[in-house]
């Protein structure tokens, strides 16, 4: 199933997940008008999954179970209440999100702290594996169980069944929490979502949802009580609203018994209808709104409403949603290719249509510009808008559509039997929200294969235009940073303008003929050998390539793939800082015989994709194909190595977005920050600082070329391959692609002359400053520790991370409620000799800037006082050793190791002995890092403060 890209939608996290739900690309919703079965397949003509069990207990509450051993030995258990922001009145508004933070604070046989520390003791991190999230329609509470344990299953569903109806909800509390949930409204108060706000009010402007972000208010979070708390949660967690939902390598009979030995005695109760989301208002036409904020980057939207359309879930309605994904796609397709022109018109636009919750839909036309550039970037994307709906399709861009979807679906289908626990519980979650029904992929697959014949450029306009919305004097709506020219009027001109160009029927473009095929003779493999610990298959060419090989059964027909090349960051030097910025948008410069826009026609309907990228040590290519386009894949990545074509249109779009960047660096305090903080930790160091906007400007690919073209010629290679594929067909291939290469350095480069990593003396406090709302502070203290060379000694320094995580959680959050997410990180480098730090921070409202630093302050000095407790190092550890218990159970956790298993073969031996190091750390050990490393002196303090307010005592301000 594809989604199609909201456009009109502004998607926050748990914050409002999304204000126009996406539409699925093959399905849509039931209506709500007509009786609606238990489930949604009980009214399809589309067959059901037969792996999933579904069932219905006497009180209401609905289950639904899946065996499923990818990965192997694991489970995810959740809880859906179908209550959310939509369900509040108007003096509960951020109810439904308040009582998603008190299932965490207390219940009739969890008391209130405790559900926290039961499930870290188990092995499960919170944020990591313990969370929840609350949108304008639900609630849902999610639990990712690291073992299939009998014993751990009951402990989540317990917990489950706790926070079903159990919840105490008390005074005390409440008060503790509010302060919680008013940092992370505080904290969400962002230009991105003050910018929603404006969309929505603008585009809906008499809907509920728009008055319903799940945060709520100030004023009705700061009035809410234990009763009215109570009173919502009562009235809305009900057993007819809740799902429980349990996915993973558990027999599904005695997960069954599970739930029902929990749940079939909560009494029933009457579940009241959700409010509409609505109304939206397919006659709210020709009005502008123009938003400014020097964060924004402009953007142009065009939209109208049209009503819901109520087309449920069939087999005929799946194919006409296959038409309808295949004219969208083209036309979005038509508008990324003018992106690729040299003079482009805009960054980007698409057009789509999605639903507004079950409320209506809107069909919408985005243009992305360049600042002052709206009105080319509007006429141009309009035009081309008209031009699809007035001379259609051609053949050739409907079978370029035709064969991504074929593509997709046949790789759905191959690897059906390893479809992992998220893909598997994804589906029963589109059926529960949007009545999807969740199908096997090889009969979706069978069904596409014989529609194909009927998927016509005719069928295709025919289908589009059943369901969007013509753009017949839409809302236009401006988002920048300065006023367009002109104001409202102006864009009213531009799009009039647009509506009465004469068209021309579009060009039609021809596929090239691929031109990588032939790198040389086939190389020679002279060293074949097995790594010990891990199995992995090692080999070298006589041109100095190396290759490591892991064949898994994890995913079914799929292969991972990295190649590492000698350089990365270590190209930059103080003279020249900014070496490798550019290297990770090489891939949108093409090669040398194709341009991107030729590589995309050329590469439809295969798996295989373009990539570079930098880390600190090595230039990466990272991809995921078939069997089937292995060759095709290396290939690929031969070529971007060997031709890249630094073609100009990869530079315009680099080029397009160092403006956007710069303007949001001090937007907010996380932002202002990661703008700074490599500066003030390394005394100024040019590698490890942002530089000016004037020296982003100053790069090119020609300077790029300058900088990399050695390495790519002549650096060492090691690939690494991972997944299911036949050993001798990869080495074979790799021979004819990179092992045919001409002679690379035998070793990667030890760098040793670049490998020194400053670290500030001047201890001194630091303040930076934000553009954002002047209640926002960031308060951040970072020590300097040791690289990573001594695993042990790294080790160490990660517990002491979840040690300190755990413990300023609890102070600054569950205790005093100033700081909603506050963090620990530990960075033992392997890449900087004698290199490596401890930060801590926090988000607090700048009236607490003080109380948090003393809070911090008592907390570390607790630390140093006395050894953790032998309950808190377990909370602590659990999770970190069940991290390396399913580390390997994916695809991605192998690359990890295959990618660099003789060049960094020391990875290996680390990971095999890292649970018998982790057990052997203890509390003494832990005390004697934090005397040792956290000191009251040895950190270097930055506040971040807003625009205007200085510091409470002087303090040295930071050079911008």
């Amino acid at each position: 199933m594809l989604l199609r890209k909201a456009l009109f939608a502004l998607t926050l996290s748990t914050l409002a997940l999304s204000a126009c739900a996406p539409r699925a690309g093959h399905f849509s919703s039931a209506a709500p008008a007509r009786p609606k079965p238990v489930w949604a397949f009980e009214a399809s003509d589309v067959p059901l999954d037969e792996g999933y069990r579904f069932g219905r207990l006497a009180n209401g509450m609905r289950f639904v179970i899946r065996q499923n051993a990818t990965p192997k030995g694991t489970a995810l258990v959740r809880m859906q209440v179908g209550a959310g922001s939509l369900d509040e009145s108007d003096d509960e508004r951020g109810f439904a999100h308040f009582v998603e933070h008190m299932a965490f604070n207390g219940s009739t046989n969890v008391p209130e702290g405790e559900m926290i520390k039961l499930l870290e003791r188990d092995g499960l991190a919170f944020g990591a594996d313990t969370n929840a999230m609350t949108n304008f329609e639900r609630t849902l509470y999610m639990l990712d169980l690291p073992r299939n344990d009998p014993a751990l299953l009951d402990t989540a569903l317990m917990l489950m069944r706790e926070t079903a109806s159990e919840l105490t909800i008390t005074a005390g509390a409440v008060e503790r929490e509010r302060g919680v949930i008013l940092s992370e409204m505080r904290d969400r108060n962002t230009y991105a979502l003050r910018n929603y706000v404006d969309q929505s009010q603008f585009a809906t402007p008499t809907a509920r949802y728009v008055a319903r972000l799940p945060i709520g208010t100030a004023e009705t979070l700061k009035a809410a009580t234990a009763e009215s708390l109570r009173g919502f949660y009562a009235r809305e967690y009900v057993p007819a609203q809740t799902i429980v939902l349990v996915v993973g390598d558990l027999d599904p009979a005695v997960v069954e018994t599970a739930i029902r030995k929990r749940f079939e005695n909560w009494r029933p109760a009457k579940a009241d209808p959700q409010p509409s989301a609505g109304p939206v208002e397919p006659q709210l036409a020709g009005k502008a709104d123009i938003y400014i904020d020097p964060a924004l980057s402009e953007r142009i939207v065009a939209a109208r409403h049209g009503r819901w359309l109520d087309e449920p879930d069939s087999l005929a309605q799946r194919r006409e949603n296959v038409l309808r994904q295949v004219g969208y796609a083209i036309v979005n397709r038509r508008l990324l290719r003018l992106t690729r022109q040299e003079n482009a018109p805009f960054r980007a636009a698409g057009l789509g249509t999605n639903d507004v919750f079950k409320a209506g839909r809107t069909t919408s036309l985005a243009i992305d510009t360049v600042d002052g550039k709206w009105r080319r970037g509007l006429v141009t994307a309009a035009e081309e808008y008209r031009r699809a709906l007035k001379f259609g399709f051609g053949k050739d861009e409907v079978t370029e559509q035709i064969a991504h979807i074929r593509t997709a679906n046949l790789n759905a289908a191959a690897s059906q039997d390893t479809r992992s626990n998220g893909q598997l519980l994804g589906a029963v979650l589109a059926l529960i929200a949007d009545d999807v029904v969740p199908d096997t992929p090889r009969r979706s697959l069978e069904r596409l294969e014989a529609f194909i014949p009927q998927i016509t450029p005719e069928a295709v306009l025919a289908a589009m235009k059943r369901e969007l919305v013509p753009l017949d004097a839409p809302l236009l709506r401006f988002q920048g940073r300065a006023s367009p020219a002109g104001g409202a009027q102006g864009l009213r001109q531009a799009w009039d303008q647009a509506m009465r160009t004469a068209l021309a029927p579009p060009r039609s473009t021809s596929a090239a003929t691929f031109a990588y095929t032939d790198f040389g003779p086939a190389g020679v493999v002279n060293a074949n050998t097995a790594e010990p610990v891990l199995g992995i298959r090692t080999l070298r060419f006589a041109n100095g390539v190396r290759l490591n090989l892991k064949r898994t059964d994890l995913e079914k027909e799929r292969i991972w793939l990295q190649v590492s090349i000698d350089g990365g960051a270590f190209v930059a030097t103080k003279a020249n800082p900014l070496a490798a910025r550019m290297a990770n948008v090489l891939a949108l410069g093409g090669l040398g015989k194709h341009s991107k826009d030729e590589l995309d026609s050329l590469l439809a309907g295969r798996t295989a994709t373009t990539s570079f990228g930098a880390t600190d040590e090595t230039f990466v290519e990272v991809a995921s194909t078939t069997p089937r386009d292995l060759e095709l894949q290396l290939q690929l990545l031969a070529a971007q190595v060997t031709d890249p074509g630094y073609r100009r249109e990869g530079e315009v779009l680099f080029r397009q977005s160092i403006n956007n960047m710069f303007a949001s660096l001090r937007a907010t305090p996380g932002a202002a920050l990661a703008a700074d903080s490599g500066a003030i930790l390394s005394d100024n160091d040019p590698r490890f600082s942002l530089g000016t906007v004037e020296d982003w400007r100053a790069l090119s690919f020609a300077k790029l070329k300058t900088d990399i073209a050695d390495r790519l010629q002549h650096g060492a290679i090691e690939i690494g391959i991972v997944g299911d594929f036949d050993e001798t067909t990869a080495i074979d291939t790799v021979a004819r692609t990179f092992g045919a290469l001409p002679p690379r350095e035998p070793e990667f480069r030890p760098y040793s002359e670049q490998r020194s990593r400053p670290f500030t003396a001047d201890r001194s406090a630091r303040t930076l400053h934000h553009t954002g709302p002047k209640d926002q502070a960031l308060i951040t203290l970072t020590w300097p520790t040791r690289d990573g060379e001594d695993p042990l000694a790294s080790l160490q320094l990660e517990l002491l991370e979840r040690v300190v995580q755990i413990e300023l959680t609890d102070t600054l959050r569950e205790k005093l409620g100033k700081a909603y997410s506050p963090g620990a990180s530990s960075n033992a480098s392997r890449t900087w000799r004698g290199y490596g730090t401890f930060a801590l921070s926090a988000s607090v409202d700048v009236a607490e800037v003080d109380a948090t630093r003393s809070a911090i302050a008592e907390t570390l000095a607790e630390l140093r006082a006395a050894p953790a407790s032998a309950d808190l190092l377990l909370r602590a550890r659990a999770p970190l050793l069940e991290n390396f218990d399913n580390l390997l159970k994916s695809n991605a956790g192998w690359l990890a190791y295959v990618d660099r298993a003789q060049s960094e073969a020391d990875r290996i031996e680390r990971y095999a002995k890292a649970k018998q190091r982790l057990l052997s750390v203890t509390a003494e050990d832990l005390h004697r890092l934090a005397q040792q490393y956290l000191t009251v002196n040895g950190a270097v303090e930055v506040s971040v403060l807003p625009d205007g307010i200085d510091p409470p005592v002087p303090q040295a301000t930071v050079s911008r």
